[in-house]
């Protein structure tokens, strides 16, 4: 994005709106990082059979990229969001090591990510959330995350 790639004709014919990320997928393009993850998890991932279990991955996915992204970056509505969506968040996180339960899924690369970002750039205070910072502990250690995000 330093050297402006993102601006370039060859990425504009993959995502028009000059944005990050986009991918190529043999002949399929697609852009928006919320529409990425969950068609790599339908194509490669561990997506569950019933209509029911992929919409609860896809709410955690738009919460991620919407609610959360939006309380935590908005500085004017930070202090109020974040008593909103760190406490739920808290308290699903004491009771399970992931969002959804046991195991990873998408739904923790799009929690994970965005709460991954409050270390590295916002330094702000979860001391009240002790287990959402144990959470981001363990996303942000994740060599997917250390070579995407953590490293980049």
């Amino acid at each position: 994005m330093q050297a402006g790639e993102h601006r370039k004709p060859e990425f504009i014919s993959i995502n028009p709106m000059g944005k990050v990320p986009a991918i190529v997928d043999g002949d399929f393009q697609l852009w928006e990082s919320g529409a990425i993850l969950l068609y790599l998890a339908e194509k490669y991932g561990k997506m569950p059979s019933s209509v029911e279990e992929r919409a609860i991955i896809a709410q955690w996915v738009l919460f991620a990229n919407s609610s959360l992204a939006t309380g935590i970056f908005v500085e004017a509505s930070r202090e109020r969001e974040m008593l909103c969506l760190m406490t739920p968040l808290n308290q699903i996180l004491e009771q399970q090591p992931f969002i959804l339960g046991k195991e990873f899924t998408v739904a923790d690369v799009a929690v994970g990510s965005i709460l991954g970002y409050i270390p590295m750039m916002l330094k702000l205070d979860l001391s009240a959330y002790p287990a959402v910072s144990n959470y981001i502990k363990q996303m942000t250690q994740r060599p997917a995350f250390q070579k995407s995000i953590g490293n980049g």
